[in-house]
């Protein structure tokens, strides 16, 4: 089982590992602080080093239940010892991205009381979609105005990770209309906005809303009766 690094501590940009198996031109490495991807936010890449040698990590997936980092090249063997560095650039705009959905998905939730149908995020923008019966430009402008106030007001971002029965007892831990949280999940990990939003996520976090920047929803759009997309760009 692959210790995933990033869990704890999204700013780790370098790592020591050694490589457990070998899948193709795939490495499945004893701990990792590459994200794998997930909740719509993309993997991280970067790159493996040892001995002089470079292997770009193109892409990092979970397959049968293991975290496979695919490189550029072939793999060195089982056992080979690693330094890993993440391309941090990519990494730290998909945090701060990561974060504003959480803002605008805690501001929805807060004042309008709508459930998360859908998301996905690239660096600097990100989508949701919301369960919205009607969308106008007014309530959009109201929307971008309450989340940048959110970034303004520097809000402590924390992780935790709790026993599931404990993290079901917070209210509204689950945003989504489904719960796509597996039922042999044993430790949830929970992500905190302070005084804003508390949910259950796997992404990678800023420590701060101010790092977040400046906000700014350049779409909106109807998806259905009662499903509407906010588009969020970041500066």
């Amino acid at each position: 089982m692959t210790e995933l690094l990033y869990q704890m501590d999204s700013y780790l940009r370098e790592f020591e590992a050694s490589i457990t198996t070998v899948v193709g031109e795939g490495v499945v490495l004893d701990r990792t602080a590459f994200y794998v991807g997930g909740g719509g936010q993309p993997c991280d890449t970067g790159a493996l080093e040892s001995g002089g040698e470079r292997w770009d990590v193109r892409k990092v997936e979970r397959k049968d239940g293991q975290v496979v980092h695919y490189l550029d090249q072939q793999p060195p063997p089982v056992g080979t010892s690693l330094k890993g560095s993440l391309d941090w650039e990519h990494r730290y705009e998909l945090m701060r991205t990561h974060t504003a959905m959480h803002i605008l998905c805690g501001v929805v939730w807060r004042d309008y009381e709508a459930l998360v149908t859908g998301g996905k995020m690239k660096p600097l923008q990100g989508r949701m979609d919301f369960e919205f019966e009607r969308m106008q430009r007014e309530l959009v402008d109201e929307i971008e105005q309450k989340i940048n106030a959110e970034v303004a007001a520097a809000r402590p971002v924390s992780v935790r990770i709790l026993p599931r029965e404990e993290a079901f007892q917070i209210p509204d831990l689950i945003r989504t209309k489904i719960n796509l949280l597996p039922k042999h999940i044993a430790q949830v990990r929970v992500v905190e906005i302070e005084g804003l939003d508390l949910q259950a996520d796997g992404g990678t976090h800023v420590a701060n809303t101010k790092e977040v920047g400046p906000l700014k929803i350049v779409d909106y759009k109807s998806k259905g009766r009662i499903n509407k997309r906010l588009v969020v760009e970041l500066k």
